[in-house]
């Protein structure tokens, strides 16, 4: 049993035991002639630098040299640190599937065990993964996130945001939704996906815009003519939220109708509610307003629809926003074989196990300078 040994006299972290090295062991290699380096050192490697800060092949190869003596006191390196070409070359050719459920696995273990009620369904691009001499278009993630602990459930590429439509009912059948709610934007507006979330147990509210017609149309249709009557008479529930951050203040109004207010075209029996939300944002320069539609396989309940829109809106901010400003990834260059993918697979799960740790009260890019520098703290994310 390899027993990792701190500097503090009385901690010892067992990292043979964890969750993570015992999965990384289990990857397939897809080399077939003999090989300088294990599999087992150059994931768990690039894991660990891409945890302390490293965002390419190159930083990679960096952290490793640098950190030589102590990884190998518990990695082979029988010919001492792979070169970036070996990082980029072998987790390039990883199958993507396997490698995703080898490093999120954890993350499906956690949401189940704390009841996530929430899973927000949304689409992001890797702008710098294209490659132009090669014809290769940038990559588009979708992925399924637990707002409320932000933790990553799973996530499905495609090659261009307008695929989410066939992306998402594979990225459903990867996540176990029976109990919760599950939000999508626009994109998901499908008769087909509604129908698929519902039948596997789970409930949605999904954004409706253009691309539905005669459904946001008619959903249009029926608030219109509630506010012409100033809801006098209509059945329906409102509520208003009101947030001030950072110099804005934003105020939130919920009107949510029962389905039978709305003239539903055929093919939509799952839809039981209709939400409209008006926002108003206000800066130290202007107001805006805008109206933005959803529907809902729930009963009217303002309270819950309400957190539900809120949670998906958070995405942003928890998981796309880190992913660049804190990772690099939008200006990644990492593209040939299924490296875009990977290495995506990886800042998310980094990312996840920083914020799983509550030891320090700090940004996840401190927490990433802090794992640079103390490999006590590094082994303590990783093996918690």
């Amino acid at each position: 049993m390899l027993v990792l040994k701190s500097s503090k006299p009385s901690t010892e972290i067992n990292f043979a035991d964890s969750d993570l090295l015992r999965n990384i062991q289990q990857l397939q290699d897809p080399r077939t002639r003999w090989t300088q380096h294990s599999l087992t050192d150059i994931v768990t490697i690039a894991i660990m630098a891409v945890l302390s800060g490293a965002d390419d092949w190159n930083a990679i190869q960096a952290y490793g040299e640098a950190k030589k003596d102590w990884l190998s006191e518990f990695l082979s390196l029988p010919n001492g640190i792979p070169s970036h070409d070996t990082f980029n070359s072998v987790i390039g050719r990883l199958e993507p599937t396997i490698f995703a459920e080898c490093c999120l696995g954890w993350m499906k273990e956690a949401a189940a065990k704390i009841g996530a009620q929430l899973i927000a369904i949304d689409g992001k691009s890797f702008n710098g993964s294209y490659d132009r001499e090669k014809g290769q278009k940038s990559l588009h993630m979708v992925s399924a996130w637990v707002s409320s602990h932000q933790l990553l459930l799973g996530q499905v590429k495609t090659e261009k945001k307008s695929n989410e439509i066939t992306a998402i009912p594979k990225l459903l059948d990867l996540i176990d939704i029976r109990g919760h709610i599950v939000t999508i934007d626009a994109m998901g507006a499908q008769k087909k996906i509604a129908e698929k979330i519902v039948k596997e147990g789970g409930d949605y509210v999904i954004s409706l815009k253009g691309n539905q017609g005669k459904l946001h149309k008619n959903v249009m249709n029926a608030f219109d003519k509630a506010q012409a009557k100033e809801w006098e008479g209509v059945r329906h529930e409102t509520c208003q939220t009101l947030e001030a951050a950072h110099g804005r203040i934003e105020k939130r109004s919920y009107y949510i109708l029962p389905a039978a207010a709305v003239e539903m075209p055929k093919g939509w029996s799952t839809i039981q509610s209709v939400v409209m939300v008006e926002r108003e944002r206000t800066d130290w320069k202007k107001t805006s307003h805008e109206v933005q539609y959803h529907i809902c396989s729930l009963p009217a309940d303002v309270e819950k629809i309400s957190q539900a829109i809120r949670a998906h809106w958070g995405v942003e901010n928890q998981l796309h926003w880190s992913m660049d400003v804190v990772f690099g990834e939008d200006k990644s260059r990492v593209r040939k074989r299924h490296g875009a993918e990977n290495f995506g697979t990886m800042r998310r799960q980094t990312l996840g196990l920083l914020k799983k740790d509550t030891s320090l009260k700090q940004s996840i890019r401190l927490k990433r300078y802090r794992a640079a520098m103390d490999n006590d703290y590094l082994l303590q994310v990783m093996c918690s």
